[in-house]
């Protein structure tokens, strides 16, 4: 017998979904740059993308943009959340960022989300909520404090990530704000396609194109497309159109436990005990930002 999911239970799969698969693709990125330069893995990502999709496409028939104001609406959205975002994170682990500086820079995102939705969207945050975005930064620096190295702070690296944070920022906002009720298989489709028209040929001039083909890279392509740029963005941009945007970027804190889950399971790499801290903390912090106090039965009638 079928027992269909409530509203929250399903945004709450949702959530752990995408945090578990951001939290991952780290890993996965990390092996596919050993074989590809960033703006060259990120087109084979793509192209491989695109494969996978055109069939979704055929079968589903989804909702297609009736207007050229949203085709381009759909493409400017896709451009900032990969090809900036992803463009500008690869290229930082590429020039040798350690990931602890890495993880702490990017996870500034519920902050700037939250100042720009709340001088921009209306969205207005009770003190509560700012200080579990505090509380949750806090966490996250303590988790990877063993890995940060301000000597690996090149200029480069620290460009690289900054336009990473506002690729990621101004592309979950300017998506949700633009594109509210696009059919996101389509969507992604569009956007895929336009990151290739651009990665392509920065590939080709910046980098070469070239590539060490394996099955490791072709392991890390699968995953990424498949779990990451086609569920987990798709899962991040539903939670986007249901909740409030800086609730639900606040789960970008939770990534590095996962990335310090997985190098146990993986490599038997023990965390530290600030890292265990750092992890108790972050999980309050985004207590605090998620937190919503629901009304009584009595409250209701």
């Amino acid at each position: 017998m079928a027992f269909p999911l409530s509203a929250r239970h399903y945004e709450s799969l949702l959530a752990w979904y995408f945090v578990s698969i951001w939290g991952s693709g780290f890993l996965a990125t990390k092996i596919g740059l050993q074989h590809a330069a960033p703006f060259t893995f990120l087109a084979l990502r793509f192209a491989f993308g695109i494969l996978c999709l055109i069939p979704i496409v055929l079968i589903c028939k989804p909702r297609w943009p009736e207007r050229r104001g949203e085709y381009g609406h759909i493409l400017a959205a896709g451009l900032l959340m990969h090809t900036v975002h992803l463009g500008g994170s690869h290229y930082t682990q590429y020039l040798g960022m350690s990931a602890g500086i890495t993880a702490v820079l990017l996870s500034i995102q519920p902050l700037l989300t939250a100042v720009i939705a709340g001088r921009w969207m209306g969205e207005r945050l009770g003190p509560r909520q700012w200080l579990g975005i505090a509380i949750g930064l806090a966490g996250v620096t303590l988790i990877v404090w063993h890995k940060i190295d301000v000597r690996e702070a090149t200029l480069g690296a620290l460009l690289a990530v900054t336009v990473s944070l506002i690729g990621v920022t101004a592309g979950t906002l300017y998506q949700r704000v633009y594109c509210p009720a696009v059919d996101l298989r389509a969507a992604a489709l569009i956007q895929f396609a336009g990151n290739i028209v651009v990665l392509a040929p920065l590939a080709w001039w910046v980098e070469g194109a070239g590539v060490r083909w394996s099955w490791t890279l072709a392991g890390a392509i699968v995953f990424l497309v498949i779990f990451a740029s086609i569920l987990a963005v798709n899962a991040l941009h539903t939670l986007m159109r249901r909740g409030q945007a800086t609730r639900v970027t606040s789960l970008i804190y939770l990534t590095p436990i996962f990335a310090v889950a997985l190098k146990l399971a993986l490599f038997g790499v023990v965390p530290t005990a600030i890292s265990l801290v750092g992890i108790v903390i972050t999980c309050l912090g985004v207590a605090l930002v998620s937190w919503q106090i629901r009304p009584s039965p009595k409250a209701a009638a």
